[in-house]
């Protein structure tokens, strides 16, 4: 089997924590120019906005470079660029770093606070805010949380070793419990453990549980009731998208604050921070693949719809 051949190190720093785009051109194609290319391949940048960039000389090649417009179009040529990144309303909230050796760092993220870039989430991602506050520019996420999940997340700062830390997450090899807080049923018997096939589509926002072999797992436990309120405990053996979420609300106890489960909600403005979703990485375990060592992490954030439902509620 052929090995492709990695591409060549950016040739522009990052900005703000946000890599450069690069772009790879295709083989085949009629595109006599660099320009030609890219003016129909990026058109959803908006009129005049490639020409511009070609001018400006902000998009170079693998020598940091500028390259122009009219540049031969060559197959397999690499091309960077920083795109213009929309406003972002900032997420006021911490994220604070639990641990941090010269392999991992371990940051408990905050609600409402992507993982990493992803569509209109980009400096503000937890990914370029530490890159960008401990000067890590190699930094990379090892898995991801939702967007509205708060919690315990790793990264890794060495690139030649993040598929080792990947790799504990796709052999299950990485304890992880969760807290949520969701209505309490005095018909649900618990502890349980619950099982399906969950299948989430791209465009679709929710995931749903469809006939078929077990994909997600979940253990899933009454860790406390307070009135009309439960605090369960949740023991994913499984990682598949929104899978805490779509299983609680299977079992009729749907975790507070969710806006797609039961039902999908408009979305809320930009910058509205009220009623985040009650659900919490509370703890990370695993034998770290490099060092041998044994870690056991342990988030120092609250639901608080469960530490003051009123205010949570009111918010």
């Amino acid at each position: 089997m052929r090995r492709r051949t990695p591409p060549p190190p950016a040739p522009l720093p990052q900005r703000d924590g946000v890599d450069p785009v690069r772009v790879r051109l295709p083989a085949g194609g009629e595109w006599a120019t660099v320009g030609e290319h890219l003016v129909a391949r990026l058109s959803g940048a908006g009129p005049g906005v490639i020409e511009a960039m070609f001018a400006a000389g902000r998009i170079v090649g693998a020598d940091g470079r500028a390259v122009p417009a009219d540049a031969p179009y060559r197959p397999g040529m690499f091309v960077w660029f920083h795109r213009e990144l929309p406003a972002e309303v900032p997420v006021p909230f911490p994220l604070p770093v639990v641990y941090r050796d010269e392999h991992i760092v371990v940051a408990d993220k905050p609600h409402f606070l992507a993982t990493t870039p992803r569509g209109s989430h980009v400096t503000q991602t937890a990914l370029a805010r530490l890159r960008h506050d401990l000067g890590i520019p190699t930094l990379s996420a090892a898995h991801r949380l939702d967007r509205l999940t708060a919690g315990l997340v790793l990264f890794t700062v060495r690139p030649e070793e993040r598929g080792a830390y990947q790799t504990l997450f796709g052999e299950r090899r990485v304890a992880k419990e969760y807290e949520a807080v969701a209505p309490y049923d005095t018909a649900l018997a618990l502890p349980r453990t619950v099982r399906s096939r969950i299948l989430k589509e791209r465009g679709v926002q929710a995931a749903r549980e469809i006939e078929g072999e077990p994909n997600a797992e979940t253990r899933v436990e009454l860790a406390e009731r307070r009135g009309a309120l439960g605090r369960y405990r949740l023991l994913p053996r499984t990682g598949q998208t929104h899978q805490l979420r779509v299983h609680l609300n299977a079992l009729g106890v749907p975790i507070l604050g969710d806006p797609l489960y039961p039902r999908v909600l408009p979305p809320v403005p930009a910058g509205d921070f009220r009623r985040p979703l009650q659900l919490l990485a509370r703890r990370l375990e695993f034998t770290d693949p490099v060092t041998g060592a044994e870690h056991a992490f342990t988030s120092g954030r609250t639901l608080v719809a469960w530490s003051s439902y009123p205010r949570w509620a009111a918010d």
